[in-house]
């Protein structure tokens, strides 16, 4: 499957999360929770370690914030609301489900393809005078100089990626930047524009 289409399928995943209610959004959470653990456990670990904080945030301004009833009787001014803690932990929710979805998404599809779908997706831009070339360019570099750099680890030196590949270092461990494209079927280009014009007016609704 195009990178693309799997990508705009992913986009229509994450926009549908919203929509979804309280009871729907736990089986949803739960379900991303899985798959996960099941395909990309350590990647998505190390997401939820770099959102924690805003998952207290979230939780301490929605829970303790939020006008209603107390949750805790006994302190009533000190504890959360009920109407807060059912906020937060929607919220919270949503954005866990969301960060499981980009780690399956980081896991499963390759770097190259990755950045070649969002090159593909973003290509409508050079109407407008944007360069897709330079958006797909900038986030392999961001992705390249996140994989490099594990935690704890000095910042890694990016400059050598622009290099022409025919003056590459052939012992060099990062190979040039490249953008790869892809050929879209029938099919899938009507799949997209059909996945492409159902985000669009979900946008605008």
């Amino acid at each position: 499957m195009h990178s693309g289409l799997v990508l705009l399928l992913w986009l229509a995943a994450v926009a549908a999360i919203q929509l979804l209610s309280p009871l729907a959004l736990s089986v949803a959470v739960a379900a991303c929770a899985l798959m996960a653990v099941l395909f990309a456990r350590a990647r998505t670990w190390r997401l939820v370690r770099r959102i924690r904080v805003l998952l207290i945030a979230i939780t301490v301004l929605f829970a303790w914030f939020t006008p209603g009833e107390a949750a805790l009787l006994d302190w009533p001014r000190l504890g959360p609301t009920r109407e807060g803690v059912a906020l937060a932990a929607v919220h919270a929710g949503r954005l866990l489900a969301v960060v499981c979805a980009v780690g399956i998404l980081l896991e499963r599809l390759p770097l190259a393809r990755l950045v070649g779908g969002l090159y593909a997706l973003s290509r409508p831009l050079r109407l407008i005078g944007v360069a897709p070339e330079r958006l797909a360019l900038r986030l392999l570099l961001v992705l390249r100089y996140v994989e490099a750099t594990p935690r704890g680890q000095g910042p890694v030196d990016w400059r050598h990626w622009l290099a022409d590949e025919s003056a590459a270092d052939a012992s060099a461990e990062v190979a040039p930047v490249v953008l790869a494209r892809e050929r879209l079927g029938l099919g899938e280009g009507l799949l997209a524009g059909a996945l492409f014009a159902g985000l669009l007016w979900w946008s605008l609704a």
